[in-house]
């Protein structure tokens, strides 16, 4: 099955962007391990195009990356420029969230949106969007000898891509497959951003109260 053709031009853009945003932080990963430029190719690579290819694979289809070069030369980019430019300090604290949240948002539609192609349900195809938008980032983590970040208490990571694929299916069905991508982008974004910024996490534990007879 040719991939490219079966996948609409806007979705392969976005894929594009979500390669490149996720190779940057592979990148800034790789500098604050202090990793030299191979390590900083392997991470860029792993972030920017692990979670598609655990996709692709799931889907029974060749990885992407591995059939149109426009994706590892994408995430090569990614690491150059990271390993050029220091991605640290005050600026790139500020910028970080936002590239975080396009990488997020944009991977989950594209993950949602393929696999959907592809003729799977509507569940099986919002979490494979989540495995698309966490799934390089969790095999980096490891790699480094860390829990992912996904596992631990961290913003509606995984619950942002959720609620953008969920947005996506609903807006597709009732509107346009094009209308669904831009709504999920947005939702799965903003969601990501707004979280990370006020701090919202799931819980960690339920804790139950039992009422005492008077």
């Amino acid at each position: 099955m040719e991939q490219i053709l079966a996948v609409p031009d806007f979705i392969r853009f976005l894929d594009l962007v979500g390669v490149a945003a996720n190779g940057l932080l592979g990148g800034a990963v790789a500098r604050r391990s202090r990793l030299d430029p191979v390590g900083f190719v392997v991470l860029a690579i792993i972030s920017a195009l692990g979670g598609g290819a655990i996709r692709d694979v799931l889907l029974d289809l060749r990885p992407i990356a591995l059939v149109d070069l426009s994706y590892l030369g994408t995430a090569l980019a990614a690491a150059a420029i990271a390993f050029l430019i220091p991605l640290e300090g005050r600026r790139w604290r500020q910028c970080f969230p936002w590239v975080d949240a396009i990488a997020l948002g944009t991977w989950a539609v594209v993950g949602t949106e393929k696999a959907l192609l592809h003729g799977l349900g509507w569940l099986p195809a919002v979490l494979l969007g989540v495995m698309t938008a966490c799934g390089g980032g969790a095999v980096r983590d490891m790699m480094l000898g860390r829990v992912p970040i996904i596992l631990q208490q961290s913003e509606l990571y995984a619950t942002a891509a959720f609620v953008g694929g969920l947005v996506l299916v609903v807006v597709r069905e009732l509107v346009t497959p094009t209308a669904g991508s831009l709504a999920g982008l947005v939702v799965g974004f903003g969601l990501c951003l707004i979280a990370r910024k006020r701090g919202w996490v799931l819980p960690t534990h339920t804790r139950w109260t039992r009422e005492h007879p008077d």
